[in-house]
């Protein structure tokens, strides 16, 4: 069945950044081969051209599609016009055999509180109602929907993060990943799962932090997902048992 790497917060051009763990992240995905890497945002520091085309050589190399969004950095300094430039629409639709991903851009330029916005409502509305019935949903953004323990000051989740919770139970959304606050953490939601990623290439972590990545694995019945970190913690996995019938086909 289908395999994910989500990825998030890499940070290139930041004095946290460290291209070691962005090199093994690679190599990790190499050895894996998945069928998708999710890259949940910030793919820059401060969202500046040479920024984004150093992103852009190290996302070149991943040995997989990548599936990415912009992060609230990344629309710092207009920063979203070179991900559109590089990247593609901001907005996005992404299938595998019985997964079904929908993405959209949470960022407000020079903000980092984020928003989906009443405007996009009906496009994501729209998109998961295109989505085959029996396929799982997979909703991805930048922005956390709802608070991280150890993440400090919740601020910064969703401000309309209530309106797209409704919207993402409604339509039948089996699990959401996002990023934003370094912070690896899974929430299980009435019967969504929503897994937020760390930071996996920087050394700016919260406490006693390590840098990290997850692997999402889709079978039928349950949706698995391996946290694994740069360092001596040990790897967690967490088991999510899916909806009747969301079983890929």
């Amino acid at each position: 069945m289908p395999r994910v790497f989500h990825l998030s917060d890499i940070h290139v051009g930041s004095s946290h950044f460290l291209p070691e763990l962005l090199e093994r992240a690679i190599e990790a995905i190499a050895h894996e081969r998945p069928d998708l890497v999710v890259l949940a945002g910030d793919l820059t520091d401060k969202g500046l051209p040479h920024q984004y085309a150093e992103a852009k050589r190290w996302i070149d190399r991943i040995p997989a599609p990548v599936l990415i969004t912009p992060g609230n950095h990344d629309s710092r300094n207009v920063g979203y016009v070179h991900f559109e430039e590089l990247f593609g629409p901001r907005y996005r639709i992404h299938r595998l055999p019985g997964v079904y991903f929908v993405a959209a851009d949470s960022s407000e330029p020079d903000l980092d509180e984020g928003r989906i916005g009443r405007t996009i409502y009906p496009w994501i509305e729209e998109a998961f109602n295109r989505a085959p019935e029996a396929a799982i949903r997979v909703f991805v953004t930048h922005h956390h929907l709802l608070p991280v323990p150890g993440a400090g000051r919740e601020r910064n989740i969703l401000q309309d993060a209530g309106d797209m919770l409704k919207l993402l139970v409604d339509h039948g959304v089996d699990l959401v990943l996002t990023g934003h606050k370094h912070v690896p953490w899974v929430w299980r939601f009435e019967e969504m799962l929503i897994v937020n990623a760390g930071t996996a290439t920087t050394n700016r972590v919260r406490g006693k932090g390590q840098p990290s990545y997850a692997v999402i694995e889709f079978a039928p019945g349950a949706i698995t997902v391996h946290q694994r970190y740069f360092g001596l913690r040990p790897d967690e996995t967490f088991v999510h048992p899916l909806r009747k019938g969301a079983i890929p086909r």
